[in-house]
């Protein structure tokens, strides 16, 4: 009987336990977290301090209960403080009883995942800087939130935003700070975050953007200041949400690593030591816009990772397509999504790209009610191949940013996707037309 140790049980090491032992119910499969639950979803966070989240405990999918029911031994508030993957040997502490032992196992997934940043500056360690990544975070900073009026955010991504807005939403002073010169700077080009930055200050928020953290100071009423390389900021607290690196230095000098820590495997999340696999947050993602390992942690690219190295501990039996790093977000009523690289991130990766605009309401002008999307399609200047879209609109055209997901993961055209067959009738609302539309109007552009 195969023995398999999986290290860690949020999204990765969940899907990865759960497949593993669907496809082999003869594995003896063991669990290590150090924490009390598993398979949380952080994207909910923002939503539950919000008040928008009918029941926490529906933020997870699986528990431990429902994981050992399944023939999976979970060992919970155990932490593996010593791996050696050539052995395959862990040594272990339970968390409770600090009492340490050493097994050894077959064949070994790391799904450590990542760890929030945390800079080295001063105050760092103040009671009033809330983190947003853990179960245990979350129930920490829910815990305040109804008692609170003032909220500095620090970090203006996916997450920080996402905080901003809920808080904004309900009544509390926030204020956004972030060292870059636009809010979601990573995700969007400018003439979307531009529209983004005006609904935040519509809602008043103040954007402290171009500027950098220096420290913390605790105030004499319980409250906080943050000061910043432009001036200073007080509230009753300040949430950290700057990003997130590899919770992999238990494995450094053991395995091929990218210089962040980001565990490189290939296609069927096997990495450069044999019988050893990793997947979510702690690996890289093979990225089809630049084809290129690359560190995007998302909870979509782990559970896919999970599931392969259910479908691959035995075997190659089916190979990672890699990710576009899909994504989407709402911000007082705009839906935002994208696929792949914008002109920004593409340029910054050293690569020759147009970036096609396109604004049209999304259902036909006789219709009685509508709305603009605006939409954005980069692709190679050269070979034209489709690298990366954008949308946002105040009606939902999410499902756009998929179908140009699958054109960039098979390696589509401007002129592919411009004679896709996508169909049309009024009477339903059409994100879908905009993709061919705005590649026909970067195949027009580009002939005259």
């Amino acid at each position: 009987m195969v023995k398999i140790a999986v290290i860690g049980s949020t999204h990765a090491g969940t899907f990865s336990a759960t497949q593993i032992k669907q496809q082999n119910p003869d594995a003896e499969i063991t669990v290590y977290e150090k924490g009390t639950t598993v398979s949380f979803l952080s994207c909910g966070i923002a939503l539950w301090l919000g008040n928008n989240i009918s029941d926490e405990q529906r933020m997870f999918y699986e528990t431990p209960e429902s994981m050992v029911e399944q023939g999976i031994t979970m060992k919970m508030q155990h932490e593996v403080v010593e791996a050696n993957l050539v052995t395959k040997t862990v040594r272990v502490k339970n968390l409770l009883t600090a009492e340490m032992a050493t097994e050894s196992f077959d064949k070994i997934v790391i799904a450590t995942g990542s760890k929030p940043v945390v800079p080295d500056i001063k105050g760092i360690d103040s009671e009033n800087i809330y983190m947003i990544k853990s179960w245990e975070d979350a129930k920490r900073i829910k815990a305040v939130s109804d008692d609170i009026s003032r909220v500095i955010v620090i970090g203006a991504g996916y997450i920080g935003a996402e905080v901003a807005e809920q808080y904004s939403v309900n009544g509390k002073k926030v204020t956004l700070i972030d060292a870059a010169d636009r809010v979601l700077p990573n995700n969007f080009s400018p003439i979307i975050t531009d529209r983004i930055a005006a609904a935040f200050t519509e809602n008043n928020v103040t954007l402290a953007l171009s500027q950098s953290v220096n420290g913390f100071e605790d105030l004499p009423d319980g409250g906080i200041r943050v000061t910043t390389s432009k001036g200073s900021y007080d509230a009753d607290i300040a949430v950290l949400g700057i990003g997130f690196v590899p919770n992999t230095d238990l494995f450094t000098d053991q395995v091929e690593m990218l210089s962040n820590g980001a565990i490189v495997t290939n296609k069927y999340m096997e990495t450069s030591v044999p019988d050893v696999f990793a997947a979510g947050d702690a690996t890289t993602v093979f990225y089809n816009p630049t084809q290129a390992h690359d560190y995007i942690p998302l909870a979509t690219n782990a559970i896919r990772q999970g599931m392969l190295v259910g479908r691959n501990i035995n075997g190659h039996n089916l190979a990672y397509n890699g990710t576009q790093a899909s994504s989407a977000v709402e911000l007082y009523g705009y839906a935002m999504s994208s696929a792949g690289l914008n002109k920004v991130s593409a340029q910054s990766r050293d690569l020759d790209v147009v970036e096609t605009v396109y604004e049209e309401d999304y259902r036909p002008d006789f219709m009685l009610s509508t709305t603009p999307v605006l939409s954005l399609l980069t692709w190679d200047k050269k070979t034209r191949r489709v690298l990366g879209a954008a949308f946002i609109s105040k009606h939902d055209t999410s499902q756009a940013a998929n179908v140009v997901s699958l054109a960039i993961q098979n390696q589509m055209t401007i002129d592919d996707l411009a004679m896709a067959d996508f169909f049309f009738q009024p009477n339903f609302t059409q994100p879908i037309n905009f993709v061919g539309a705005v590649a026909l109007k970067a195949v027009n552009d580009n002939m005259a």
